[in-house]
């Protein structure tokens, strides 16, 4: 039998061994455990960012197999229809519809339309739930976020900004304005489940998007940004409200010598 006073002594010795060896142990550990799961992140970070920027530099020439949106469609039950095709099989009227809805000041900018940035954020200061600088995406920047982002929402969206202008600086460098509005003409979503100018062109007129006329188009690019809620056939509210003013817009810009190198590139 143990006296008291040994199995004091025991449990100082335990208490001893807990505090002093067995919790710094411990905790020295899992100092050691972060530090490899860090590094091993950060070398994932690193590798996924080599290839990114690989496949940027393939996406020059070659259209993407598939976007994040484009997947996310699809295994939501909206399908995926798409047909890729070059810049010239696409009308002009086409091209010049996205630039008058989209982004007047396409061939102008470097990829950011600063004014139209700036007008939003004091304008979403009113708008607590609304992210700033939200409305104001050019469509070089909207290429970045189909191409190699998500869509996403909440604090998803803060977190894609960043990397959103990275890629946005880098297409404009690397590709070029011709470049970067055939592939958007390609990988906008225009209509549930429907992908590029030449599906929708399909899927609404029963034509190839080089046949469109400034209606057919103006229609199609109405229902940005939103295609899922502003359907085009059956023709919703939206569409009905905004194409007559998409004409009218593309009426006023086609006359810019740039909008029209870009209209009419063959290339």
């Amino acid at each position: 039998m143990y006296s008291k006073e040994s199995l004091l002594n025991i449990d100082s010795v335990v208490s001893y061994k807990r505090e002093n060896i067995i919790l710094p142990h411990i905790l020295m550990n899992l100092k050691d455990l972060f530090k490899i799961l860090l590094r091993k992140l950060l070398k994932v970070l690193l590798w996924a960012f080599l290839i990114s920027n690989v496949y940027l530099l393939l996406c020059k020439w070659m259209m993407p197999p598939i976007t994040l949106t484009q997947f996310d469609s699809l295994i939501s039950g909206y399908g995926l229809k798409r047909d890729y095709v070059g810049m010239e099989k696409i009308a002009p009227s086409a091209r010049l519809a996205v630039m008058a809805s989209e982004d007047q000041l396409f061939p102008d900018h470097g990829g950011f339309d600063w004014k139209s940035i700036e007008k939003s954020m004091k304008k979403n200061k009113r708008k607590s739930k609304k992210l700033r600088g939200a409305g104001a995406s050019t469509i070089s920047q909207q290429v970045a976020k189909n191409v190699f982002l998500w869509q996403g929402s909440g604090i998803s969206r803060y977190i894609r900004k960043l990397p959103e202008i990275y890629y946005t600086f880098l297409i404009e460098w690397v590709w070029g304005k011709k470049r970067i509005l055939e592939v958007y003409l390609n990988v906008a979503e225009m209509g549930p489940g429907i992908f590029g100018i030449e599906a929708a062109a399909q899927a609404y007129f029963s034509k190839e998007a080089k046949a469109l006329n400034r209606s057919e188009a103006a229609r199609i690019i109405s229902c940005l940004p939103n295609p899922k809620v502003f359907t085009v056939k059956p023709m919703s509210r939206w569409v009905s409200w905004k194409y007559p003013r998409v004409l009218g817009q593309m009426r006023n810009i086609e006359v810019d010598p740039d909008i029209q190198k870009l209209m009419y590139t063959k290339k």
